[in-house]
């Protein structure tokens, strides 16, 4: 049943990669696609190569490891209502983009350097609150830590934008609201160099992640290594939502709705839940990716709002569904 289940994800997978590919300001045919891939030769090959299979091809490796850290993160705190955001990483990478665009640093990986590097202070500064009694890493002081530490970094950048001139507020709130309109094969090849080894990690965690859910004392007894696997996976969930963050600005819900809808359809072991998760969540980006080039063409909607329209409504009805 579950590689049935994870059969029907690859296939939902590829049909949103055929949909990007063909969805876009000018739309093309299934037939012109295919010749733009196999033929550089071909009219559409420059559209096809250049533009929208890295834009979708970026926006399936983002979007498939927020669903990831999403899971693993809900294991970590035991709260499938956590979110990659929940933990202070969009307001440190936000704060570091803001910054780059009101002091005009030079060069196209300016902005997303700092973001990275805003994410990683963040981070840094979320697991040093959070440890309390010892070097014991507290599931729920995590959280607060990183509600406090994103609403701290919320009113800087809000600082910054305020002071800012018009032309660095629309960059800004451009990047913050998310999307995949600069995106290049350079840009994703950094992101698969920083996402493989945190995927790796994660995946080699998946039966102690399951674990964690029958409590501390319990997977303790069972032979998890409850407090390194707190350290490990925080750490590798937190750098892999950085690291996404830095390619594509701050989108919201994926990491959120994905896993919750994926437990609810029967995959709660992680060993299956988080390949599921990249899946759907590559998926789902790149679905309201599509939309947003098609939905107001010639305009573009900045794709964290899509995902917001989209996850808001989906995971209410999923949060109605599990306590009905």
């Amino acid at each position: 049943m579950t590689v049935r289940r994870l059969a029907l994800l690859a296939a939902l997978a590829v049909a949103a990669l055929v949909a990007g590919l063909l969805a876009g300001p000018v739309p093309l045919s299934f037939r012109e696609v295919w010749s733009g891939l196999v033929d550089p030769g071909a009219a559409s090959a420059a559209v096809v190569r250049v533009v929208r299979a890295p834009r979708v091809a970026l926006a399936f490796v983002a979007g498939g490891s927020l669903a990831v850290a999403g899971a693993v993160l809900q294991a970590v705190v035991r709260n499938p209502l956590a979110d990659p955001f929940l933990l202070g990483l969009s307001g440190g990478a936000g704060l570091g983009a803001v910054l780059a665009i009101s002091l005009h640093l030079p060069g196209p990986l300016a902005v997303p350097l700092a973001a990275f590097l805003g994410a990683l202070a963040a981070i840094a500064l979320v697991y040093r609150i959070a440890l309390v009694a010892g070097h014991r890493l507290d599931p729920n002081v995590l959280l607060l830590a990183g509600v406090v530490v994103g609403a701290f970094a919320g009113a800087l950048m809000s600082a910054l934008i305020a002071v800012s001139a018009a032309a660095d507020l629309k960059g800004a709130m451009g990047w913050l609201l998310g999307g995949f309109g600069s995106a290049s094969w350079g840009a994703l090849g950094v992101l698969l160099v920083l996402a493989c080894p945190a995927l790796a990690v994660l995946w080699s965690q998946a039966r102690p992640l399951d674990l964690l859910a029958l409590g501390d004392e319990p997977a303790q007894h069972l032979g998890a290594d409850v407090a390194r696997l707190r350290v490990v996976a925080y750490l590798a969930a937190s750098l892999l939502t950085a690291a996404c963050v830095a390619a594509s600005g701050i989108v919201g819900f994926v990491g959120l709705v994905v896993p919750h809808a994926l437990r609810r359809l029967g995959l709660p072991l992680h060993r299956a839940l988080l390949p599921a998760a990249f899946l759907a969540g590559g998926a789902f980006l790149v679905a309201c990716d599509a939309l947003a080039r098609v939905v107001v063409a010639p305009l573009e909607l900045p794709v964290g709002v899509l995902t917001a329209l989209v996850g808001v409504p989906l995971f209410a009805l999923l949060l109605r569904r599990s306590l009905a």
